[in-house]
């Protein structure tokens, strides 16, 4: 299950999927269609499958997420920097298989975690990345895993852009 952040990796990690001998589920954000911009090569690539980018290098505190919401990250670590916080930030790509030795670095060198989702709180893949996290950096955590989601709801279509203001 792949998720990319803009068109490069939409270009890439498609077709890896359609290259990979496994059946591969490609989620794509539709602000990738609407506001998203890049440059895309026209050369043939491929982007790997279960393998995390780490965007950012940081010492203080790892951020983790996927998708169109790696935008929305970018926003808070820039105020976070403001305050002389050095995020680590990076974009899972796939979510099955997952990067979880990656995420696991990052944390044993910052100490600290936070998951970030479009989705709900309650059943988000969040959940999953603090409990493999937590099980495999419990003794080099300086603070609570932290996830930050959507609303704990369910909401109709109509309303999306009035719920993602809000949270």
């Amino acid at each position: 299950m792949v998720v990319p952040r803009n068109p490069y990796q939409a270009k890439g990690l498609l077709l890896a999927a359609i290259r990979d001998p496994d059946p591969v589920l490609f989620l794509e954000p539709k602000r990738l269609y609407r506001a998203a911009v890049g440059e895309v090569p026209e050369d043939d690539y491929q982007l790997p499958i279960g393998e995390a980018e780490v965007t950012k290098e940081g010492t203080d505190i790892t951020v983790v997420g996927w998708g169109a919401q790696m935008e929305v990250i970018g926003k808070a670590v820039e105020l976070a920097e403001e305050q002389g916080i050095a995020c680590e930030v990076i974009d899972l790509r796939s979510l099955l298989p997952w990067d979880a030795d990656t995420v696991a670095e990052s944390v044993l060198k910052t100490g600290r975690l936070v998951v970030s989702h479009e989705a709900p709180l309650t059943g988000g893949f969040a959940g999953e990345i603090a409990a493999t996290i937590q099980e495999r950096c419990f003794l080099y955590l300086e603070s609570p895993i932290a996830r930050v989601t959507g609303l704990d709801t369910p909401f109709p279509l109509v309303l999306e852009k009035s719920i993602c203001l809000i949270t």
